[in-house]
């Protein structure tokens, strides 16, 4: 019920339906990758999924950010299953790889924004190295890049309310780590894989 609503709400806002052009939507374990504006990337792209396969995925967010205040850790826990994750103070006993780890063997999809914080630019920041260790942990999951237009419109850093406007979720093709590709070859090119979307 709750997901449903935001949802709706989140559609009516941004109005971004997936466009889905490298891939079919299909209900098994895959890493969805994508370039992070705004703190409804998250949301947009999870409520862009159809509805069966958006009930086995969850979006990784950061704990700091979602834990803030009631409404936060509502809608993150209640709303959208994020998987909240440590990201200020990360050690060998909290990794958060595990519990992304854990979320794919249980046959669960996830979210995740490789930049790790929000640009302001259009173009992808580097990537940092979280998708590269999932990739080499788990090869036989698809890696599908995702690029997201428009939300840093609906919600510009630093503002609380949105503003309405039309967003767009464009799904390409996964991307499969090479035997011997090194992390930097393999990261650049997944960020390549998510901006040459913006063509399409």
């Amino acid at each position: 019920m709750i997901a449903s609503l935001i949802t709706g709400i989140v559609k009516l806002l941004c109005g971004a339906n997936a466009r889905w052009l490298g891939c079919a939507p299909e209900l098994k374990p895959r890493i969805y990758f994508a370039n992070h504006t705004s703190h409804l990337d998250a949301v947009v792209l999870w409520a862009a999924l159809p509805a069966s396969i958006r009930a086995k995925t969850r979006p990784v967010a950061a704990k700091d950010y979602w834990t803030q205040g009631a409404l936060r850790r509502f809608l993150a826990g209640r709303g959208f299953h994020a998987l909240l994750i440590e990201r200020q103070n990360v050690t060998v006993r909290g990794n958060p790889l595990e519990p992304m780890l854990a979320v794919l063997d249980a046959g669960g999809s996830l979210i995740i924004f490789p930049e790790g914080t929000r640009s302001t630019g259009h173009e992808p920041k580097p990537f940092k190295s979280g998708l590269f260790h999932l990739a080499r942990r788990r090869p036989g999951i698809e890696l599908v890049p995702v690029f997201l237009e428009n939300l840093n419109r609906v919600l510009p850093k630093g503002e609380i309310l949105p503003v309405p406007m039309l967003g767009s979720v464009t799904i390409g093709a996964p991307v499969i780590i090479e035997p011997n590709e090194s992390k930097a070859e393999f990261l650049e090119r997944a960020r390549c894989a998510v901006w040459n979307l913006h063509l399409t």
